[in-house]
């Protein structure tokens, strides 16, 4: 899991070029943009488990935009641990739901066979 978030976000920042961070870009004055809003000490900031929802959520829905604005909002370390976390959470979720293990339960989600 943490590959494809490492890749991800590598994509994004080869793709981005100049840009400060993915998503994001810094006008003359130094102020970080993100989906045309700005981000400064005085503005709204996301935190790490609202990037982690919006990331998956757009993951899931193929939204490359929407992948880019998430991962832009925190460090790719914060994205990382939200995403895992996220991940833990919806395992047990649907574990509790299937009257299953989570590690049944996860193994069935990627396509591996239970042990």
């Amino acid at each position: 899991m943490f590959d494809g978030v490492r890749r991800v976000w590598e994509r994004l920042l080869g793709a981005t070029g100049a840009r400060s961070r993915a998503g994001g870009e810094r006008s003359a004055d130094g102020r970080q943009r993100v989906g045309g809003q700005e981000h400064t000490g005085g503005k709204r900031t996301h935190n790490l488990f609202e990037a982690a929802a919006a990331y998956v959520s757009a993951c899931a829905e193929d939204d490359q935009d929407g992948i880019e604005e998430a991962a832009g909002w925190v460090s790719p370390e914060a994205l990382s641990f939200g995403v895992n976390e996220l991940a833990c959470r919806a395992v047990i979720a649907l574990a509790r739901e299937r009257d299953e293990s989570p590690r049944t339960v996860a193994r069935t989600l990627l396509g591996l066979p239970t042990v």
